[in-house]
């Protein structure tokens, strides 16, 4: 007798299992991001086993085919430790020693044996190698390999913030060797070889603290209306050799990292604020790129050129500024005074050339902006140090027209180089940008309906709608808030080995190009121009050959190529093969800069607003949780008002739009909404500030949020220039 096969039904048996990274949260639970675009997986505190912060981990789903919208799961195993080294501070109770991690996503102490403890003091800060990992309810233990310093002795903060990002304190001696064979001037027999262009009149623009100037440009009006700008940038990679022990740190490091007091260089100094510096009245070798815009800021030709330079002047954003103020071009404000415009009157002769500038700045922006790229006006917290590190102010750095004209100027010669390396089918290391996730425009939609912006739009949302709204809310008292909800919406721009396209900057070919000497793939993207240019230095596929003050570029525009073609090929290749894994690098090392920098400026913040204790700011609601709302002083230090602080009433907690909302008054806390508070905890160990809501009260300072206007230090060295916005 032959039996039938039970028939199961379609409910699987066999729990499916995920690779990826778990994030942790200082309150014990995390989340396992995937590589793949799906939804984060949510594991509770009981389900993290010995997996820590940043580990790559195997994930098992609970019930997945009924919480595939929320996934939930278990590590059942960790493939790869993130954290060999950790920053903590020491304790010491009776017998028992742990270190307790700066990095409050680490929420296990890690023990440390007596014989580990390498002199460390309770109270000191200590970098500590993990020895054993933890296992479900064992915490770790380790020893501790370095001791930075007492808590609280000036620069131990950042030092401990520099071992926490394993940022190098110095390079190499093999990379210092090379450095030593590196020329302080550029050879006559080398500058044989470019196109001279030291008779034309380049500008350097960057921040007054700026030392690594690597772009400069020039521009000249043309008989046909039109405008011939030059973007001329260091030539890195002519220093910096495929393979060498330079080229393998530069790699390594992936980009400068700035932080609050200090700037820690992807070059050595003596390459990055010296030869290949641009600074000024000196030679120095550069790749140009010659773009001519027609009247109407639309791109008509473009050429490449390995060239020579000898920048005219060494300008600032403020300098620039000035200029154009003094020339009736953008309007003077009110606080600077008359003897602030004599200062520029030594470079009258670049005011037209300025004045150039500012025109064709101005067309290339309306010209963008009507394309529908993103243009986020967001100012920047700037920290004043004291000699011994400590904040004594804290001030807003808006963008100023200045720093817009670089941004145009690099933006157009980024998209310039990436249409040629696509056309001529060449490898490079493209900056993409994608479509936002339609679940956070979604929630981006209800928050901005909520505040009376609805963005009425159907189906995917386009870089123009998202524009358009921007320009809505120019100079409202919403500005700010809103901006911040339209950019928290978007993905993380990221490095690629294909053109995906620039979501934001509505593009669509751009890479990175104009900042060789800070960041790994323009010096990517230099080499490939290195290989592939003519041996005249000279290229563009149909000929053109820009016109400068002295007429046409010396020389015949003829296609030479430096190498046989069977050679070039073979280089080509293998620059191809190294792309994935330089635009993987680059990333990874671009978002920890990012962190770095951010949490370099936070615990100043936190540290300067000890003084303002008990204290009363107006803010602006920048966000809401279940626990809380975040609120933002004007001078862009933001912390929390607990829910439980909250005593006029019981408040809920509503996901869409996110808002706190009272029982009996049914009073709204949101977005956007206007309180005043006051400073009520100030925790410098933990980076936190407390707030507590004030009604009806008048701030009991008028310096308007704690803007202190002492003598300012000329320490902070370490700011990220601008201009130079890693779009």
């Amino acid at each position: 007798m032959k039996l039938e096969k039970k028939k199961h039904g379609k409910r699987p048996h066999a729990k499916p299992q995920i690779m990826g990274k778990l994030q942790g949260h200082s309150r014990g639970f995390g989340f396992v991001i995937t590589d793949k675009d799906s939804k984060d997986i949510y594991i509770a505190p009981e389900d993290i086993g010995g997996a820590m912060h940043n580990d790559q981990v195997v994930v098992r789903l609970k019930d997945w085919w009924r919480n595939q919208d929320r996934p939930e799961g278990e590590i059942i195993d960790v493939t790869e430790r993130a954290n060999q080294r950790v920053v903590g501070t020491y304790h010491r109770v009776g017998r028992t020693s742990s270190v307790l991690p700066d990095d409050q996503r680490l929420t296990s102490n890690i023990l440390i044996p007596r014989e580990a403890a390498n002199g460390a003091k309770s109270g000191d800060k200590v970098v500590v190698e993990i020895t054993r990992w933890p296992e479900n309810r064992r915490a770790p233990e380790g020893r501790i390999q370095e001791v930075l310093g007492a808590k609280g002795m000036p620069g131990v903060d950042v030092l401990s913030l520099i071992r926490k990002f394993d940022l190098p304190d110095d390079f190499p001696k093999k990379v210092r060797r090379e450095v030593r064979s590196v020329p302080e001037e550029v050879p006559v027999s080398e500058i044989e070889t470019r196109y001279d262009l030291r008779h034309l009149p380049i500008v350097t623009i960057d921040g007054d603290d700026a030392k690594d100037l690597d772009d400069a440009v020039s521009i000249e009006k043309l008989e046909n209306g039109g405008y011939l700008l030059g973007v001329h940038i260091a030539d890195v990679a002519h220093y910096v050799r495929e393979g060498s022990a330079l080229d393998e740190e530069a790699y390594q490091r992936g980009t400068s990292v700035y932080l609050v007091d200090r700037v820690v260089p992807m070059l050595p100094r003596e390459l990055s604020n010296g030869i290949c510096s641009l600074n000024p009245k000196v030679n120095r070798l550069t790749k140009s790129a010659f773009m001519e815009f027609d009247p109407r800021g639309e791109l008509k030709a473009y050429g490449l050129v390995k060239s020579v330079i000898r920048t005219s002047e060494r300008m600032t954003y403020k300098k620039v500024r000035l200029i154009l103020e003094s020339l009736g071009l953008v309007e003077r404000p009110d606080d600077v005074s008359p003897e602030a415009y004599d200062g520029i009157k030594q470079y009258e002769y670049l005011f037209g050339e300025f004045r150039l500038m500012h025109e064709l700045t101005e067309i290339l922006r309306r010209r963008r902006m009507k394309l529908g790229s993103l243009d986020f006006d967001l100012p920047e917290c700037k920290v004043g140090l004291d000699e011994e590190g400590r904040p004594v102010e804290l001030y807003r750095y808006p963008r100023s027209i200045a720093d817009i004209l670089i941004e145009e100027f690099m933006l157009a010669a980024n998209e310039a180089v990436a249409r040629h390396l696509i056309k001529l089918e060449l490898p490079g290391v493209y900056r993409v940008h994608e479509q936002p996730d339609d679940l956070k425009i979604e929630a981006l939609e209800k928050s901005l309906a909520a505040l009376g912006y609805p963005l009425g739009h159907s189906g995917k949302v386009s870089p123009k709608v998202l524009q358009g709204l921007l320009e809505r809310v120019k100079d409202k008292p919403e500005e700010r808030i809103i901006n911040t909800l339209v950019l928290r919406s978007l993905k993380r721009a990221r490095y690629a080995p294909s053109s995906l396209g620039h979501f934001g900057l509505a593009k669509r070919f751009y890479l990175h190009f104009t900042s060789p000497i800070r960041r790994y793939p323009d010096l990517l993207v230099h080499r490939v121009l290195e290989e592939t240019l003519p041996g005249e230095g000279y290229f563009h596929p149909q000929g053109w050959r820009p016109q400068t003050r002295a007429g046409e570029l010396p020389g015949p525009v003829v296609i030479k190529p430096r190498r046989k073609p069977e050679e070039l090929e073979k280089v080509v290749s293998r620059l191809r093969e190294m792309v994935p894994d330089i635009a993987e690098q680059s990333s990874a090392r671009e978002a920890m800069a990012d962190e770095a920098e951010r949490e370099s400026v936070d615990m100043k913040k936190v540290e300067y607003m000890v003084q303002h204790l008990g204290e009363v700011f107006p803010g602006v609601i920048s966000g809401v949780t279940p626990f809380g709302v975040f609120v933002e002083l004007e001078n862009l230090v933001e912390g929390l008002v607990r829910v439980a602080s909250i005593t006029d009433d019981y408040y809920e907690y509503v996901e869409a739009p996110p808002s706190l909302v009272g029982e009996r008054n049914h009073r709204v806390l949101r977005i956007g909404e206007p309180v005043q508070v006051q400073v009520a905890r100030v925790s410098v160990e933990e980076r936190l500030i407390d707030f507590v809501l004030v009604e009806d009260q008048e701030p009991k300072r008028g310096d308007k949020g704690g803007k202190r206007r002492e003598k300012r230090s000329h320490k902070g060295r370490g700011r990220k220039p601008k201009g130079k916005a890693r779009l």
